[in-house]
């Protein structure tokens, strides 16, 4: 050891030492090593201070005196005249003997004793003493932590302050395999190579600075040669031949969810310590790590203790029970997530959300054709099966994404596909290990056979969507980043959420038909695009409600009237659905009826309210307008409805002014028609309220937004069209509208 080794510099006492000050044995101030010399008659000639302590005398006491007569009794005074004698003649002694305190109290002291000469050739005797106690506890304490140490499962290694092992005990050579002699003065972190490097030495040398222990410290690692993994039987990778299916015992068409079924949702790391994955794929195990720092009384840093213990048995019983309750939660939140409107496309979208990244990385939804067009849905025998795409879903940009079928678009399956079998089957398609050969009875063609093996799948699942006992299409998944094969759990997961999400995609596959009949019976008794009026432009747009809300009983028209006039109508049934829309179709006949009969605006409402009173019990507003263009006069009445705009140019635009009566079918309301004058390039526009009703706003503030939005009177109408319905109301909307505008033009 070099100089510089020997008395390299400490932190010291608190209060600081000399920085150039040589270390001291912290075993010496525990000890409490009194040291007394005596001259050759017996005399105390040296009294250290720790000699005073042991013994309670202070130098003035001590020097001086005869040290027999002083520090021992009468019944041992001969037997210290023996020993001194001895010591005297060149003999060492050590041993334990009895002293007196200077309180009277006896004490047993552990003795080193030799004789010393100095350069004169007078003789000395030496005394080197401790309390016999102290000694004792402190060969208890040794014997106690080196048997602990040796015996305790937990590897441990005590480092310097240059992280190289100075002990280790026989559990850490059992974990790394390297014999104790081996490891002394080498790096800890080449003998922990299992654990992250830089994690351990970051965590070291954190704990040398601040002192604060870092306790149980989990990590994941490799299992090491000398802890080999846990053997556990390889799952199998065969895909099934044609027809055939891996699916779970007792698994077939399914009409509700499985009991206790979930997801193995854990992440990576957590699913890799619990079972083993592919053939190559070393086993990780889990890994306890204490880091404490050690150090003397006096606040010296010694170094680190480390100790390790192997937790892989309780990760992986944690890791299940966190599983367990992630499968639950998962299923917890697809039976919220999936299924919130009644739209086809949004629901299949849904279940595909929730599979990515839980289950898969790539999932698609797939509904057979017939299906959705109202046909029997068995794919003939041998036959393709034609599938249309209505979601898709990836957990990362990839390759996959482009090999699968576009959502909307049609796509044929032969006979001997997966996906094919398993809606022929009505049972779950499993191909734990995707091999090269796998391919083509998964991908579409030839060039998405190619983007899956760029993406990297290695491991297919298909699971039939079936509700009320029948096969509606398939939930396809797939998995490229995630490492981890499909396995049981995966299958039993996929096919709970595909049976909930196949009774929603079968609720709104029915809503979708009702609503497309409405739909088509709302547009047929609308008029087509009004033709030009004397004096008039007009535009008009109808938009029904979102695929999520029911079609309602919006309607506009634009009627010829007598000497050039024109009435303009709209009007807004009460309700949804078919009966709205054929109400709607009634109203509408009787209104062209009686607007032949030249009727006031208000006598009009007047004979719509006693009419729509005799049909089945329903309610409308209506506003009713009819412009004289040789006059340049507005006759407008109003039933329930929202006011007209009046758009002008130089002026800010306004609702007009009317006496809004209530709606058709209170019975002998009230009407009144209010008459105005229009001059050329005045725009009149006429809407329902599900342009600018919306649940998050109050109306106010939504027609300030539509007068905003009509200010620029030069604009073309269908143009204005597109603006108001783009601004105001969206590509999804929870009501119907129907938009009227006309523009007074020049009349000659």
């Amino acid at each position: 050891m070099g100089s510089s080794d020997a008395f390299r510099p400490g932190p010291g006492p608190p209060g600081g030492t000399d920085a150039g000050a040589p270390d001291r044995s912290e075993l010496l101030d525990v000890l409490g090593m009194a040291a007394v010399v005596l001259d050759a008659a017996g005399r105390i000639v040296l009294w250290s201070p720790q000699a005073e302590e042991l013994l309670g005398y202070t130098p003035d006491e001590a020097l001086g005196r005869f040290a027999a007569r002083l520090l021992v009794t009468e019944e041992h005074f001969p037997d210290v005249l023996e020993l001194f004698s001895q010591v005297m003649s060149g003999d060492t002694w050590a041993g334990i003997f009895p002293l007196q305190h200077r309180d009277g109290s006896t004490r047993l002291v552990e003795f080193r004793n030799m004789r010393l000469v100095d350069d004169r050739g007078d003789v000395y005797a030496l005394g080197l003493a401790t309390d016999r106690s102290t000694v004792q506890r402190m060969e208890r304490d040794l014997a106690l932590s080196a048997r602990l140490v040796a015996q305790s499962p937990a590897g441990m290694a005590v480092v310097d302050t240059d992280l190289r092992c100075v002990a280790v005990n026989p559990a850490l050579e059992r974990l790394n395999g390297v014999p104790v002699a081996e490891q002394i003065g080498r790096p800890v972190l080449e003998m922990l190579p299992f654990l992250d490097s830089d994690v351990l030495e970051s965590a070291m040398r954190r704990v040398l600075a601040s002192g604060d222990p870092l306790l149980a410290q989990e990590t994941l690692g490799p299992a090491t040669d000398a802890v080999p993994p846990a053997a556990v039987p390889p799952p199998t990778d065969t895909v099934p031949p044609a027809g055939d299916t891996v699916a779970p015992a007792g698994a077939g068409p399914r009409t509700g969810p499985d009991e206790g079924a979930g997801p193995e949702s854990a992440g990576p790391d957590e699913r890799r310590a619990a079972a083993p994955g592919p053939p190559g794929q070393q086993e990780v195990r889990a890994w306890s790590v204490s880091y404490f720092r050690l150090e003397d009384a006096s606040g010296h840093v010694l170094g680190l203790c480390i100790t390790l213990l192997d937790v892989t048995a309780r990760y992986r019983a944690a890791t299940e029970a966190t599983r367990a309750r992630h499968r639950l939660a998962l299923v917890a939140d697809a039976s919220a997530r999936i299924g919130t409107t009644l739209d086809l496309q949004q629901t299949a979208s849904e279940l595909a959300d929730v599979a990515v990244p839980e289950l898969a990385d790539v999932a698609a939804v797939d509904v057979l054709d017939a299906v959705l067009s109202g046909r029997a849905n068995l794919v003939p025998g041998g036959g393709p099966a034609i599938f249309r795409a209505l979601a898709l879903a990836a957990a990362y940009p990839t390759e996959a994404v482009r090999a699968a079928d576009p959502p909307g678009e049609l796509a044929k399956y032969d006979a001997d596909r997966l996906v094919t079998q398993c809606v022929l089957t009505g049972r779950p398609i499993h191909v734990p290990r995707v091999r090269e050969a796998d391919l083509p009875r998964i991908a579409r063609d030839p060039e998405a056979v190619r983007l899956l093996a760029a993406a990297g799948v290695h491991s297919y699942l298909a699971v039939p969507l079936i509700a009320r006992g029948e096969v509606l299409g398939a939930l396809d998944l797939k998995r490229a980043r995630n490492e981890l094969p499909f396995d049981a759990d995966d299958v039993v997961l996929a096919s709970e959420l595909a049976a909930r999400a196949a009774v929603c995609i079968d609720n709104a596959r029915w809503y979708q038909s009702v609503r497309d009949t409405a739909v088509t019976l709302q547009r047929s008794l609308l008029p087509q695009a009004p033709a030009r009026r004397a004096g008039l432009e007009v535009a008009s747009r109808y938009q029904p409600a979102g695929a999520a809300a029911e079609v309602g009983g919006d309607w506009f028209d634009v009627l010829p009237l007598a000497g050039d006039r024109t009435a303009l109508v709209v009007g807004d049934v009460m309700g949804s659905g078919i009966t709205a829309a054929a109400t709607m179709g009634r109203l509408r006949t009787a209104t062209q009826t009686l607007a032949e009969l030249d009727f006031d605006p208000a006598r009009l409402l007047r004979h719509l309210d006693k009419i729509i009173t005799r049909l089945e019990p329903s309610f409308a507003t209506c506003v009713y307008a009819v412009y004289d263009p040789h006059r340049g006069l507005c006759r407008v009445a109003s039933a329930g409805h929202l006011p007209p705009a009046l758009v002008r140019p130089g002026r800010p635009s306004r609702l007009l002014d009317l006496t809004i009566g209530a709606p058709l079918g209170t019975g002998g309301a009230p009407f009144r028609t209010t008459t105005l004058r229009l001059a050329p390039d005045d725009q009149l526009v006429l809407y329902t309220d599900g342009l600018v009703e919306t649940r998050h706003q109050d109306i106010d503030t939504r027609l300030d937004t539509l007068l905003e939005l009509l200010d620029d009177p030069y604009r073309p109408l269908e143009a204005t069209c597109d603006v108001l319905l783009r601004r105001l109301r969206g590509p999804i909307g929870h009501d119907d509208v129907a938009l009227l505008i006309a523009r007074i033009v020049e009349h000659h």
